[in-house]
Order: structure tokens, then sequence, then C-alpha cells
């Protein structure tokens, strides 16, 4: 929605902000549904039924202040930062496995202590992986029928990889290796560069699935009945959930799979719960409100005069489509078991922050560069009139 001003004037796309606000309060209100029965060995730590979501509202505001800062944050700036960004994200990887300050969890270190929490570096890695594509696919030497220019960001792609299977997070490895082909792929590259590309990562998919624990998950997924009490557990779960809702749902807080049935129903498996409790409507309105949150997203790219923000809308746009769209299709027995939370709506701190600060620079870019434009002449005229009421004094 844009609203004019004098004429010129475009504020954000308040659309976008409303669909964000209304998933961000479905997302706090399934929270508390999934964690507001305590089990007597969660009480014996002082975990209440407020517990995680007192949590989450707390992450939820320092996501405000994550949007509000990369609202005000111009493309200019984002460019300059985008370099720098990067390398950060980077030592941040790495300090994952410095001895007192990385977090091992369930066989994996991809956390780091933070107080009063932990931060999951690989989140901030696809930001800020989105934003160097975009300054590099936007700059003039880069070149669609080059195979170089194809080369370098798949070679810094490949690096941070690298040290997602070292963690191990074959999740966040993936997901990246998709939002890289896919603004190479928006970019216009030649597609014999992407084919070869994956001629050469099959092989290297295959070696890595063989890994004990990932072939579990593939075989569960496959058919998760062939051991119901173990590695299919969770996804027989699910599909009991979602069944147990048919069309309207349980009703809000009537969920029985939370009652320690479904493992994770607060995390990953939370949109489960949301088609157990609200059934195929709600599920569905879930998933409508992600594909309008894309499309207005997209939408920025139409109002782009800049490669850069045309490449920086899709891009951002893209990250957030496509975490919701691997939560669906693991929830609902589509694809193997990974662990990526449901944008907005899952708990998960590091997730939260970085998609809020997506939405914050998405909000900015929905605003057209003619908005910007505006808004940099209106500072330059209010510092020169506060420079001649320095000079000659406060006359009218």
């Amino acid at each position: 929605m844009e609203r004019m001003s004098n004429g010129m004037n475009k504020t954000y796309d308040r659309w976008f902000l409303l669909i964000t606000f209304f998933l961000l309060g479905l997302g706090a209100l399934m929270i508390y549904s999934s964690t507001a029965v305590v089990s007597p060995a969660m009480a014996k730590k002082d975990v209440t039924q407020f517990f995680y979501f007192k949590r989450h509202l707390f992450t939820m505001l320092l996501g405000f202040a994550a949007m509000f800062t990369a609202y005000r944050l111009e493309p200019d700036t984002l460019k300059k930062i985008a370099l720098p960004l990067l390398i950060f994200s980077l030592l941040l990887l790495v300090l994952v496995f410095v001895p007192g300050m990385g977090i091992s969890a369930g066989g994996a270190k991809r956390w780091l202590k933070l107080w009063p929490s932990t931060f999951q570096p690989s989140e901030l890695v696809k930001l800020s992986m989105v934003i160097f594509l975009a300054k590099y696919m936007s700059a003039y030497n880069y070149r669609t029928d080059s195979f170089v220019s194809f080369a370098k960001p798949i070679a810094v792609m490949a690096v941070f990889q690298a040290i997602f299977l070292k963690q191990p997070d074959f999740g966040a490895a993936i997901s990246l290796g998709i939002i890289t082909l896919a603004m190479l792929f928006f970019s216009g590259i030649r597609m014999r560069y992407l084919l070869s590309l994956t001629v050469f990562a099959i092989p290297v998919i295959v070696k890595l699935v063989q890994e004990p624990y990932r072939w579990k998950r593939v075989t569960s997924f496959l058919n998760p009945w062939d051991d119901p009490q173990g590695s299919g557990f969770q996804l027989i779960q699910s599909f009991i959930a979602l069944g147990s809702g048919g069309i309207k749902g349980v009703g809000l807080g009537e969920s029985k799979q939370k009652l320690l049935f479904l493992p994770e129903t607060h995390t990953d498996f939370i949109f489960s719960l949301v088609g157990e409790e609200l059934g195929l409507i709600g599920a569905g309105v879930i998933i409508l409100l992600f594909v309008m949150l894309f499309v207005r997203g997209i939408a920025a790219t139409n109002k782009a005069k800049d490669s850069f923000v045309y490449y920086l809308s899709f891009g951002l746009s893209t990250m957030i489509a496509l975490q919701a769209l691997i939560n669906f299709s693991v929830v609902t027995g589509m694809i193997p078991t990974k662990g990526l939370p449901l944008p907005f709506i899952s708990y998960g701190g590091s997730a939260l922050l970085v998609n809020m600060a997506a939405v914050g620079i998405l909000l900015n870019l929905s605003k057209g560069e003619d908005s910007r434009r505006v808004v940099d002449r209106t500072k330059e005229l209010v510092m020169r009139k506060k420079a001649l009421r320095a000079v000659y004094g406060n006359r009218s």
C-alpha cells in the first residue's frame, strides 16, 4: 500500500508489514500453546508455563529493534558493509569451534554463548551472503557469460558450506546453496554453468548423505513406520497431529500431540501443532500469508532502478520463503528432516532476529528510489536551514 505525500513521497509497503505482524502474533500464540503444559521434569528445572513465552516476547522486542535499525540502512550503506558483514559472519562461524565460546547440543556445535542467551551464526551468514551477492552481481564488471564471474560466489559459498558441514549443519549448507544458485539464476547467469555445478554436486551430496545419521533420516523419511519408536517417531507424530486437526482443528490449546508425544512442537515442528489445533484452514492461512509475503517482497524489484536493490529484494524474499517452504515440506514428510524453524512463528532467537532485519531492509526497499531521493533532499534542506540560522540568527 502506498500513500502519496506532495505527489512524490511513497511510504513503505504497509501490507508487507501487516502480514509480518500477523505471523508474529500467531507465532507468539502458538508458542504459548505448545509450552503452557509443563512436564514434572521441566518443573524441577524451574520452567513455568510462561518461561518460553516470556523469552520469545523478549526476542520479539529485539527483533523489532533489528527491523527498525535495518530499515534505516540505505542501499548505499548496505553496499559498503556487504563485505565487512560477510567477514564478520565468517568469524562468528569459526568462533563456534573455540572452547568456551561454542555450545554443543544434539551432537552439533552450531551456537555461540552470548549473554543472556545463545546465537546461531549460520542465520547471519544467509543474510550477509544475500547482501554480498546483490552487491557482487550489481558491479559493472559482473558478466553473466563469464565463468569467472560465476566461480567467485560459488567459491565463497563453498567455504561457508564446508564450515557448516564441520558443525555439522547439513540443512544450513543446503539452504545457502539454494539461495546462492537462485540469485545467480535470477541474474541471468548461463544455464550451462549451473548445470555443470549440479553434475559436480550430486556425487558430493550422495557421499554426505551416506553418513549414518543422515542416511537414517533419509530412510525414516521414505518409510517412517520401519522404525516407529526410533528415527521415524517424530515424523509419525507429526502426521498424527496434522491428521487429527481435520478441517477446523481440535481448538486452540487442545492439542494432545504436544503432551510429550511430538518433540520440538515449539520450534521446528510448530506447523504440525498449527495443523492440529487450527486445522487445514489455519495451516492454509499461514501458507497463504507466506506466499503473499514473498509476492510483496518481490514487488520491490518492480520499483528498483538500481540493480543492487533489484537483486537484494529478490534474495531477501527468497531467503524467507525458502525457510518456510523447507519447514512445510519437513513436517508433511515431503523431504527428510532438517533443523530449520518456521520464520516468525517458531521459537528461536537467531532466526527471528535475522528475519526481522531482512523485513526492515525490504520495507526500506519497498519505498522506491523516488522516496529515498525526497528524504535525502529534505535532510539537505534542513541542514541548510540550520546553517543559515547559525550564521544570521533565528530570523524568519
